[in-house]
């Protein structure tokens, strides 16, 4: 088949417009195909920006994690010490309650002490009131017993100048007229002798002193030897005889008076 010179043309021109067009297409290509580089190069870029972000974002996390996990174990030792400060609050609230109870109790036990001590203070002052009239009627008793024993000793000593002549004659030889009360001056002072009298033993002036009392005890010998017979015969010219006489004469007044050198008389003698 031969090619007619129209042919061959259109033929020529239809491969010049496919070897335009195929150009056209390459160089298209290798545009597209650099842009693909860059815009590769571009996602390697960012792919590589992302996977340090997100290596980045892991260690965040992971700090994260780890102060999450130091955050919970803080809550839990603050949970601990929580409940240990309510266990305290609660053993406080407990002693405050026992702290009441007792200052309660303190306060009721205060409260029967101030009663105690008002009725103390109340029977003080009856018995203060008491002592006071015992007071009064013992001073009222006392006038009435010294008057008494005035009386009852003035009696003795009446009794005493009837029996003592005689006892003194009988027992110690001595002669003496009568006896009676009598105010000596003694040192510059004056001692009242319940009883006094002069006599005589074998021509020597004897002179007698005298104490009366209803009982008379080692002390009321010790009394009248110190206070009237040792003055009376310190400063007598003459012999002293020292007689006590009473209604009872105690043991120890009988061996101090032997000893003093004195003499006990009992009225019944």
């Amino acid at each position: 088949m031969s090619i007619t010179p129209e042919l061959y043309d259109f033929i020529v021109k239809v491969v010049e417009d496919k070897v335009r067009d195929i150009r056209v297409t390459r160089e298209e290509f290798d545009r597209l195909r650099k842009d693909m580089d860059e815009h590769f190069r571009r996602l390697e870029d960012a792919v590589a920006g992302l996977t340090e972000a997100q290596r980045r974002t892991e260690e965040g996390l992971k700090s994260l994690a780890e102060a999450q996990k130091r955050t919970e174990e803080e809550l839990k030792a603050l949970a601990e010490t929580q409940r240990r400060t309510e266990e305290r609050l609660n053993a406080l609230a407990e002693a405050q309650k026992r702290t009441e109870d007792e200052l309660k109790a303190l306060a009721e036990a205060q409260r029967m002490t101030e009663a105690r001590l008002s009725a103390l203070a109340e029977a003080q002052k009856r018995t203060e009131e008491a002592i006071m009239k015992l007071i009064i009627s013992l001073d009222a008793l006392r006038v009435e017993v010294g008057r008494l024993s005035e009386t009852v000793g003035f009696g003795l000593e009446d009794i005493a100048r009837v029996v003592l002549p005689g006892w003194v004659y009988a027992r110690l030889g001595i002669r003496v007229s009568d006896l009676r009360r009598e105010f000596i001056k003694v040192d510059g002072r004056e001692v009242e002798v319940n009883l006094y009298g002069e006599g005589e033993l074998k021509g020597e002036k004897i002179i007698i002193v005298g104490e009366v009392k209803s009982r008379i005890y080692g002390s009321d010998v010790k009394e009248f030897y110190d206070n009237i017979y040792v003055p009376i015969a310190r400063m007598a010219e003459a012999k002293v005889i020292g007689i006590l006489f009473g209604y009872l004469i105690h043991p120890s007044a009988k061996k101090l008076s032997e000893e003093l050198g004195l003499h006990v008389v009992v009225s019944y003698e």
